[in-house]
């Protein structure tokens, strides 16, 4: 659903409040965006059910468990028929350490996001791509520091409360 008319301002507080702390108790969510606990239980489960809110998860810190090395790759296929990207796609699902992978147009098929203990287990993934289905091509842009990680923007809530005029 891409339609953002589908959504009231309510469920755009939800969403908003939901992505700044998934834990949130429903009552205290309620009082957040001015409903009372059943309708917004109510709604909260209505997002799921439509997709909307696809998964509630921990934000972890990648260096504090070991992954010291971060990495965009850039993937283009040989060929880019249906069977090629879903070989290529199949192969990359059940590697843990490629942590997403979108399709993307340009001079890549692919960008993924990949972590790493060292330089050296990045250039073994990088080898690893290398042997993937159908792949003609792999850059590599390891990451030197993050200086924006936001949440998604809600529509009519992106600059916070609006100043009293």
């Amino acid at each position: 659903m891409t339609d953002r008319q589908q959504f009231d301002d309510i469920d755009l507080r939800i969403l908003s409040e939901l992505q700044k702390d998934g834990r949130i108790r429903i009552n205290e969510l309620a009082v957040r965006v001015g409903i009372t606990a059943p309708p917004c239980l109510r709604r909260v489960r209505a997002l799921r059910s439509r997709g909307v809110i696809r998964a509630i998860r921990a934000t972890l810190d990648e260096r504090l468990l070991g992954y010291e090395v971060t990495t965009f790759v850039l993937i283009q296929l040989e060929s880019q028929t249906l069977s090629a990207i879903e070989a290529f796609e199949a192969a990359v699902a059940g590697v843990p350490h490629f942590l997403q992978c979108w399709r993307i147009s340009g001079d890549a098929d692919f960008m993924l996001r990949c972590v790493a203990s060292d330089v050296e287990e990045m250039r073994q993934q990088l080898l690893q791509f290398a042997g993937l289905p159908n792949v003609r091509k792999i850059r590599s842009f390891p990451v030197l520091g993050t200086s924006k990680d936001a949440p998604l923007p809600i529509p009519g809530h992106l600059a916070g409360p609006k100043p009293a005029t």
